[in-house]
């Protein structure tokens, strides 16, 4: 199943490509900022569009129709579908941006059969609460932001231990909290899931 990622943060996008590439079923189809997704679907005819940004969504309505691709939407549930136009036009999913790599994968494996994909945290987003939502997570220290923008900045332990004049060992402890605190597995995902959270501001 192939799958186009579409973002315009660079990081971002590095992000959600090692969700695809880590999922056996998936491969990655092309990565491209917003800007050049309509050109992107054309010529790489994906099955499955990942899109962090609504107003590529927006943009591409007159570019694709039913028999196109699908569409995985990322919000942080400012935007919505208006009208039920948006699912015919080939929208499938919708996640919350802190949506974990599991619940991205399964949605774009969903979307492709043709499903339609609501998370509840998606829906419940402009309220705040609801059944869906999620509890907060345990917010991050001082040091472990300072060691996840080092992260996103690409440095390695040893690298970050010399800028924060800490030990390596010291280093690798921040870093097994951050993936804890956010349900994470990986480097990728600690920074995509940073800036999902404002945590990281590019």
């Amino acid at each position: 199943m192939r799958v186009l990622v579409a973002a315009d943060s660079a990081v971002t996008r590095a992000g959600l490509e090692s969700v695809i590439t880590q999922s056996p079923a998936l491969s990655l189809a092309g990565s491209v900022s917003t800007g050049n997704l309509i050109e992107q679907i054309r010529e790489v005819q994906p099955d499955v569009v990942l899109l962090a940004w609504r107003r590529g969504l927006e943009e591409s309505h007159d570019s694709w129709t039913e028999s196109g691709p699908a569409f995985v939407l990322l919000t942080d549930g400012t935007e919505q579908p208006s009208t039920r136009a948006d699912f015919h036009s080939g929208l499938r999913a919708i996640l919350p941006l802190q949506a974990s790599a599991h619940e991205i994968a399964v949605a774009i494996e969903a979307a492709a059969e043709g499903l339609i994909v609501l998370h509840p945290d998606a829906v419940n987003s402009r309220q705040g609460t609801g059944p869906g939502s999620r509890p907060p997570e345990a917010p991050l220290t001082v040091r472990e932001i300072e060691v996840l923008h080092l992260l996103a900045e690409g440095f390695a332990n040893k690298n970050i231990a010399w800028k924060l004049k800490i030990s390596e060992h010291t280093v690798k402890f921040h870093i097994a909290s951050i993936f804890t605190k956010l349900n994470v597995s990986s480097r990728a995902e600690a920074v995509t899931i940073g800036i999902r959270q404002g945590v990281i501001l590019l």
